[in-house]
């Protein structure tokens, strides 16, 4: 998960003063040595880190929060409060136009990322604002870009303007604007050249693209594993070219956290989007005070409401809902509830929004995202009359033997299958009879972590030494 290192040693050394009733001069001193070295390690500009230090502790020494009360509280909140600035803020939406066609021109050096977050943005705008989209295929140098986009496009049904590589980009440009035009597209994104490293040539021929485009936003792709190189490749950016956004990318992976952190505070341009996986439905506007509650453990849980409700329709989530408090539920709507919560991403993804869960790494590490489809092989295996009538497999042995076999899962697998769904049943009963009293106290069992009702699949091994995996709830 992105941020891993930063965020466990963040929360380290706040964590010593959390517990304290009161506070001196030593332990802010104390905590923000930790910090200082949370931050170096993750790559971040010393520039950054500096200023950063300087207003906690201009803040954490004040009178208020030393003789307060719960000063490590306060000073937590110092610390997100500053992180959130430094990060950004608050969110930048892309420059829409009212009305006409908006034109973005994204670029960056090759190895960003810049391609499939050209189409990336494409499928999110288009789903989140019901854009009419055209990508151009701009970059004529780098083997096969032109062919990647085209693909891209195919796969996420947005036209892709292209002239192939022997002709100049910037004749690419003007044709693919007229295409644009007389095809209705509201929003046109230009997948610009990159390089291996930033030069005169490439430079030059994107002050050509932008003369002829007149783009409303020109979006610079950076790698999140970049740590505070991307500063500089930001800076060479926007000296020719008035970068007017950042796209993150690749925050999925073994991120330190350097440029996100020193990225927005050393250059002034804000992140706009990032780049949360591989799929082309994984990216998001870039929140700064989300991002500062999930790198001190907050979670996220603003995020995960937006995940869900781009994901899941109202009236589908309505129907589940009424279908699990009736008695009538079934293999079949199992299997429809483990499609919707797969099309909101990865379980690792989704839990990594709830509070806490990012210092349970143990507990992350042990979640296996193909579980449902272990879990949806058995149940496939079923005829249609089983998966309806649940019973059926219940009472005989042969039938659950058969599945078993079909699915080349183990009898023991489909036991826990069965299990599951009738433990499901059994805990929607009790709440469709609780009383308001009653769910309060269910409520506060879940809080506390105490209520075992249905659980994300997990993974665990068969055996001492196998190293082989299988699923449970």
């Amino acid at each position: 998960m992105a941020f891993d290192s930063l965020s466990s040693r963040l929360q380290m050394g706040l964590r010593r003063l959390t517990g304290k009733g009161k506070l001196n001069e030593n332990d802010i001193d104390e905590m923000l040595r930790e910090v200082r070295l949370s931050l170096l390690e993750a790559d971040v500009n010393y520039k950054v880190v500096k200023k950063f230090l300087a207003n906690i502790k201009e803040e954490a020494l004040g009178e208020k929060i030393l003789k307060g009360l719960n000063p490590g509280q306060q000073v937590v909140k110092i610390v997100r409060e500053e992180l959130k600035k430094t990060l950004g803020d608050e969110a930048v939406e892309l420059n829409f136009k009212s009305s006409g066609m908006t034109v973005v021109m994204a670029v960056g050096l090759q190895g960003a990322g810049k391609t499939t977050a050209v189409g990336k943005m494409a499928l999110y705008y288009r789903k989140k604002l019901k854009k009419k989209p055209m990508l151009i295929a701009a970059d004529i140098y780098r083997p096969a870009a032109v062919d990647q986009l085209v693909t891209l496009g195919k796969s996420i049904d947005v036209p892709v303007f292209e002239m192939g590589t022997k002709t100049t980009a910037e004749k690419i440009v003007t044709e693919g604007l007229k295409a644009a035009k007389e095809a209705g597209c509201n929003f046109v994104i230009i997948d610009t050249a990159g390089r291996l490293q930033i030069n005169e040539e490439l430079m030059k021929e994107l002050q050509n693209v932008k003369d002829i485009a007149k783009p409303d936003e020109i979006l610079l792709t950076v790698d999140a594993m970049a740590g505070q190189d991307a500063v500089n490749v930001a800076l060479s950016f926007h000296k020719d070219l008035d970068i007017t956004g950042i796209i993150l990318t690749k925050l999925d992976g073994d991120t330190r956290g350097g440029a996100a952190l020193s990225i927005k505070e050393m250059t002034g341009i804000p992140i706009k989007l990032m780049s949360t996986g591989e799929k082309l439905d994984s990216l998001e506007i870039f929140y700064p005070d989300r991002l500062a509650d999930r790198i001190l453990g907050m979670g996220d849980v603003l995020s995960l409401i937006d995940t869900v409700t781009e994901n899941i329709d109202e009236e589908e989530m309505k129907s589940m809902a009424e279908k699990m408090m009736s008695s009538s539920f079934n293999y079949n709507d199992m299997l429809k509830q483990f499609k919707m919560i797969k099309r909101m991403g990865s379980l690792s993804k989704i839990l990594g929004f709830l509070p806490g869960m990012g210092q349970m790494k143990q507990v992350m590490n042990q979640v296996d995202d193909k579980a449902f489809d272990k879990v949806s092989a058995i149940i496939y295996s079923m005829t249609e009359k089983e998966r309806k009538n649940p019973d059926l497999i219940e009472k005989d042995f042969k039938r659950r033997e058969r599945i078993a076999k079909g699915s080349g899962r183990s009898i023991q697998e489909v036991n826990k299958l069965r299990q599951s769904l009738q433990q499901m049943k059994s805990t929607m009963k009790q709440m469709k009879n609780m009383d308001e009293g009653s769910m309060r106290r269910m409520q506060s069992q879940v809080k506390n972590g105490n209520y075992s009702g249905f659980a994300a699949p997990q993974k665990v091994n068969k055996g001492k030494g196998k190293g082989k995996g299988s699923f449970r709830y």
